[in-house]
């Protein structure tokens, strides 16, 4: 196998296995699941940084299709974890906010999602292995937009 296979193959391992070991914490401590969670974070991301947090404008963020979080912005209300309101800026979208529920429910969740990554993904590295892992990354994704 050549080199750049090898590296792949170690990626999506990687990838694959971490993954599914932060899902599995995260669902076992807080019943969310990592769209879930996702979801959450986006939104208070953005909601600290846009007056009007649209469903495209968090599709793009997210790097989703429109229909895939749609479909997670409505199983997410009604368990009320977020809430769709026409924006009060310009009246043209809905902004999806969320609810005091789903805000809970993030930062219930956080710390030990942070707690998680850490144990499955950075806690075994060095200082200077996550400075080259940041690094590789900023690199691949230099120029690239989410599709």
């Amino acid at each position: 196998m050549d080199r750049a296979q090898e590296a792949w193959t170690a990626y999506r391992r990687l990838r694959l296995l971490v993954d599914a070991e932060v899902a599995r914490d995260l669902e076992r401590r807080t019943g969310l699941s990592m769209p879930d969670y996702d979801v959450l974070e986006a939104v208070a991301e953005l909601g600290a940084e846009e007056q009007c947090v649209r469903v495209g404008g968090l599709a793009a963020r997210m790097g989703w299709a429109h229909a895939r979080l749609s479909r997670q912005l409505a199983r997410m209300e009604r368990r009320d974890l977020i809430a769709r309101e026409p924006c009060e800026r310009d009246g043209r979208g809905d902004d999806v906010l969320l609810t005091e529920a789903g805000r809970r429910a993030y930062e219930t969740a956080r710390p030990g999602h942070l707690a998680s990554v850490r144990r499955h993904f950075t806690g075994p590295l060095s200082a200077a292995q996550l400075d080259q892992l940041a690094a590789i990354a900023r690199t691949l994704a230099a120029g690239r937009e989410p599709r």
